[in-house]
């Protein structure tokens, strides 16, 4: 039987391919795809007074009614897939370096982001399938279903708080520029890397902005026994709209996404991988 370690370094190997790091690569300009579609639904929701679903499914809705939309669809599933493969070699085995909690951390959000991208990754296979991927609906029905149980509101007001949680960590992160670290910084030039920090700086706070207002609206959708508010982005970014100043603040975060969907092309070339 293998020991540990021989165990720990064929998965190293296995993680060190060139094929899976083009693949991750090409993710990130899937992942930037997301974002931009996503910031252009909340400007139309902003000024143009749209319906449409804003958060991450509606984007891939958007992108699947483009000329060869379901072929970009199929393209973003793929880079999706690659990404989570990659964020799972990092959760089993880490970056390089010492293994100290601060590792252990960022193997724990590398397997957060594992799940991340495969939900995103389903996402695109129901759209491309023709099956409902209304996030939204998805996410009032459960809430719905939850609150009717006993302990149901509580189990919601808590998944509301860890959602807020996640968006100040996100305006925390992208304020102290924690997201520099991963990226190999040394290979840009000075006004690149000026770019690259400003884009990152803005696109996770605007990140972090929209999660920590729908973990609010989750909180209170628990509060008042109102499922209708836990609808996730979509039903933050809509609240936020119909607000006196709304509009206007939902702009500046719609274009903090849009910086953050630049960013990941940045990221695509930068990123280490």
């Amino acid at each position: 039987m293998s020991s540990p370690h021989n165990v720990r370094n064929s998965v190293s190997r296995a993680a060190d391919s060139k094929p899976l790091e083009l693949l991750a690569r090409g993710g990130f300009i899937a992942y930037a795809a997301i974002h931009l579609m996503f910031a252009w639904l909340a400007l139309q929701v902003a000024f143009g007074g749209s319906t449409g679903e804003t958060d991450q499914s509606g984007a891939l809705t958007a992108i699947a009614r483009q000329p060869a939309g379901e072929f970009l669809v199929i393209a973003i599933i793929i880079g999706m897939v690659a990404m989570a493969v990659w964020q799972a070699f990092e959760a089993a085995i880490g970056e390089s370096g010492p293994q100290d909690r601060t590792a252990v951390a960022e193997r724990v959000v590398s397997g957060c982001r594992t799940v991340l991208y495969l939900y995103f990754a389903y996402l695109g296979y129901k759209v491309v399938s023709g099956a409902n991927a209304s996030q939204s609906q998805s996410q009032q029905s459960s809430a719905s279903s939850m609150m009717d149980s006993g302990g149901g509101r509580f189990l919601v007001g808590l998944a509301g708080v860890v959602v807020a949680g996640v968006g100040v960590g996100l305006v925390v992160y992208g304020l102290t520029k924690k997201f520099e670290k991963h990226l190999n910084t040394g290979q840009m030039d000075p006004s690149v890397h000026r770019t690259v920090r400003r884009l990152g700086t803005a696109g996770y706070t605007s990140k972090g902005v929209a999660y920590a207002i729908a973990g609010a609206l989750i909180v209170s959708a628990a509060v008042t026994y109102d499922p209708q508010k836990a609808g996730g982005l979509d039903a933050a970014l809509k609240t936020l709209a119909g607000t006196p100043w709304g509009p206007w603040v939902l702009g500046l975060v719609a274009l903090g996404i849009a910086c953050f969907g630049v960013y990941c092309f940045f990221q695509a070339k930068y990123r280490k991988v």
